[in-house]
């Protein structure tokens, strides 16, 4: 459980403070990290797709092995006399064109089940999550100390179509070193890409806002910086990589209308 501050402050696009608003009852109650790390990998493991092989890849061949006492390895040979096949190994899977040792299996449960209340209340923690300044400064995100989170800026934030716009936008409520975090690209030791293994990009500010028009084209140019609305905010969105406290900022309408769907503490 957390000390949440029942008002916060609105800012305009420019910086400025004008006026107040009352967080509601959804962003108060205890974070559960064991429950947000089930609810995250339970929503990545639905984009799995099952991969498998032909049970008989590799086996269609008539090799048997000759056994001992010829002088030469047990592993099965193919049948005949005849140029290019006869007596070459095969079947095995250390063998040309043999079986794979340990293939994957479609019939593999790849998908991990959670409860929808389990789901919620999950949800419900990484929103809490978001107005604890030590999380979110313990993820990562460079914010400033006395700044309050979450941060509440006016529905006009949902008109903003052009990027140069958009970056005003981000450095007039300080969060704009958090996006230049995001942007750069480390070594091995770093977020980099390396050989052999994917890519990976670092998470920065999340916008939620009532309804999308047209802030995520002014906004998906920004390396780490993500635009969505009430509807379909989920765990994922709040705590990606399974580590709450991500860098949240919300509409004055998005904070109007996050009660009616989650409603107040599970």
């Amino acid at each position: 459980m957390i000390n949440l501050a029942k008002n916060v402050s609105v800012y305009d696009l420019e910086g400025k403070s004008v006026g107040k608003v009352e967080l509601p009852e959804c962003f108060e109650g205890p974070i559960r990290f064991d429950l947000i790390r089930r609810a995250v990998v339970a929503m990545q493991s639905a984009s799995f797709q099952p991969q498998g092989r032909d049970p008989m890849a590799g086996k269609r061949t008539t090799a048997q092995s000759l056994g001992v006492g010829r002088a030469m390895a047990r592993v099965p040979r193919v049948k005949g006399d005849r140029y290019p096949r006869a007596n070459l190994a095969a079947f095995a899977p250390s063998t040309v064109k043999g079986r794979l040792t340990f293939p994957p299996t479609p019939d593999r449960i790849l998908v991990k089940r959670i409860n929808k209340k389990e789901l919620k209340l999950a949800t419900l923690s990484a929103l809490a999550a978001t107005c604890s300044i030590d999380l979110v400064k313990a993820r990562g995100h460079r914010i400033k100390e006395d700044r309050e989170v979450p941060i509440v800026i006016s529905d006009d934030i949902e008109q903003v179509v052009k990027s140069s716009e958009a970056g005003k936008v981000l450095k007039s409520i300080d969060v704009w070193e958090d996006v230049l975090r995001a942007s750069h690209r480390g070594s091995r030791a770093g977020r980099g890409s390396t050989r052999g293994r994917p890519s990976k990009s670092s998470v920065s500010v999340l916008f939620v806002v009532g309804k999308k028009s047209g802030a995520e084209r002014a906004f998906r140019n920004f390396p780490g910086v993500k635009v969505v609305d009430v509807s379909s905010l989920n765990v994922t969105d709040l705590a990606p990589g399974t580590h709450p406290g991500r860098l949240t900022v919300w509409s004055k309408s998005a904070i109007g209308s996050i009660q009616g769907r989650f409603g107040g503490p599970a």
